[in-house]
């Protein structure tokens, strides 16, 4: 006499392990892919009830726009996916603007060169402290974002110098120029995006961010080399920074005021996390990022395009949209913390 027992405790089993699998996929493809898809139907959308937000120049002005942020938001990917996060990289963007303009009168290689160097060293020193001497990101980071303004301000005599690019020089082409009409700033961030991209999914250095941002204290026992990690996303956030900086300043000609870059740490965050990127690490997208920071901005150029309403409506409503994303992000948490249990 035969029992069929075993046999339906292992087919419901196998149902389980399956329906698990499928909840995992689905809110891995949710996380990583929703903001590209809310993007395009927003866009779409756009063109459809504001006539002139489908337009080529506003399409191109708000590429434009986003790119400086998007750079620095590149960065900001890497350290948030390895568990961190940094707090100074408007101060560190204000330093390089101010830096590439004063540097200027020596030659295009000075600006950018010196520009560069100092925000690379500043994002050294933040990812040293950071991981040798294991003081959280938050507070090490803040600290950045009050002494580096601090020294800005310093720099430009207390912000009543404002730098600016006596005649041409040949950087500035990086700010001015166009290809495809579409702005240098663009394809710049483009290119940012697409290396950030073959890194962090294609090399062991990528592999190694998302693991330590996953667990440190395994990755560490995986011989993978966290301290050294650590220190790396931070000087690549850095250099982010200052990348956007000097673009700015090549756009610009210089003249800017020690204040700017103001919140634009908090922008390149959102931008991070309503790309799927989560906040406690491991988990990231470039695309993701890219996807996150063209969406704020398409958001506030609606307000504008549709409501002309002004910049503190465009804040509350960037506000409400970050909380609807992290509310997203933390129900899709339990849904796979569910499915894996």
């Amino acid at each position: 006499m035969t029992t069929e027992t075993p046999v339906a405790v292992a087919a419901d089993h196998g149902g389980r392990e399956a329906a698990r699998a499928r909840a995992r996929a689905l809110t891995s493809l949710i996380s990583r892919n929703g903001a590209v898809a809310v993007l395009v139907l927003v866009v779409v959308l756009g063109t459809i009830l504001v006539p002139t937000f489908g337009k080529p120049d506003n399409l191109r002005n708000v590429a434009l726009a986003a790119s400086f942020i998007g750079i620095i938001a590149a960065g900001m990917t890497f350290v948030i996916i390895s568990g961190g996060i940094d707090l100074s990289v408007g101060s560190t963007y204000a330093l390089a603007v101010i830096l590439s303009a004063d540097f200027a009168r020596y030659g295009s290689f000075a600006a950018v060169a010196g520009a560069l160097a100092a925000c690379g060293f500043v994002g050294l020193v933040q990812g040293v402290i950071v991981s040798w001497l294991r003081l959280p990101p938050f507070i090490v980071t803040l600290a950045g974002l009050t002494g580096i303004r601090g020294l800005v301000y310093f720099i430009t005599h207390e912000g009543n110098d404002h730098p600016q690019i006596a005649g041409f020089r040949t950087f500035e082409t990086l700010g001015t120029g166009k290809l495809a009409t579409i702005g240098t700033p663009v394809w710049i961030m483009l290119v940012v995006f697409a290396i950030g991209w073959w890194v962090l999914n294609r090399t062991p250095f990528g592999q190694s961010v998302q693991a330590v941002g996953g667990n440190d204290s395994a990755a560490e026992l995986m011989g993978l080399p966290v301290k050294r990690t650590t220190t790396i996303v931070y000087v690549v956030s850095g250099l982010c920074a200052g990348l956007a900086g000097i673009l700015t300043t090549a756009l610009s000609g210089g003249g800017q005021e020690a204040r700017i870059g103001d919140s634009y740490e908090l922008q390149a965050i959102a931008a991070v996390v309503i790309g799927g990127t989560l906040l406690a690490g491991g988990v990231g997208s470039m695309v993701g990022t890219l996807a996150g920071i063209l969406l704020l901005f398409v958001i506030q150029n609606l307000i504008v395009q549709g409501a002309n309403l002004n910049s503190y409506v465009q804040q509350v409503v960037s506000g409400g949209f970050l909380l609807v994303v992290v509310i997203v992000q933390a129900i899709l948490s339990r849904r796979a913390s569910t499915a894996d249990a």
